[in-house]
């Protein structure tokens, strides 16, 4: 992704709108030093809104029998994304994670739980091309002292 001087950050997802073609990897138990991971494929749309102030990316896992919506918004003032994501399985808005690009990489932090256990929350996204992206969600359980990556997104563009 070229950096451009003149922009306050709201064009930062640009990258993302389209239809892409997603391979999973999620691993099968978080916070317990896992390995084994669940590899499945997916497809995504993403379109921009409000001239690119907001974007809201539709994810299809038809192997898995759900969906999902990330809805993002961009603050203008204080130029941070704020990321909402909702699963079909349950229908709740998830505690949104904030953040901004620097350099080609995004990256956003927030907290959640991950059953009853309290997480901090980092979604990163790096390998931005014309044709490809990646997106990796981490947890920490130790407040940021050590991440574990738990779900990987690997974008290949299809339209």
């Amino acid at each position: 992704m070229a950096y451009d001087a003149h922009d306050d950050g709201r064009r930062d997802f640009h990258f993302l709108y389209g239809r892409w073609a997603v391979q999973h990897r999620r691993l099968t138990a978080r916070g317990v030093g896992s390995d084994d991971w669940d590899t499945f494929d997916g497809s995504s749309f993403t379109q921009g809104l409000m001239d690119g102030l907001c974007n809201v990316e539709e994810n299809d896992f038809p192997d898995r029998g759900f969906q999902g919506v990330a809805f993002r918004s961009f603050d203008v003032a204080r130029q941070v994304w704020s990321i909402h994501w909702v699963s079909s399985t349950d229908g709740l808005v998830q505690p949104p994670v904030h953040g901004r690009f620097e350099r080609g990489v995004g990256l956003f932090y927030g907290e959640d739980l991950d059953g009853a256990r309290p997480v901090q929350v980092r979604y990163r996204w790096d390998v931005i091309d014309a044709g490809r992206a990646r997106w990796t969600q981490s947890f920490s359980y130790d407040d940021g002292q050590t991440w574990e990556d738990n779900w990987i997104m690997s974008f290949t563009r299809t339209a």
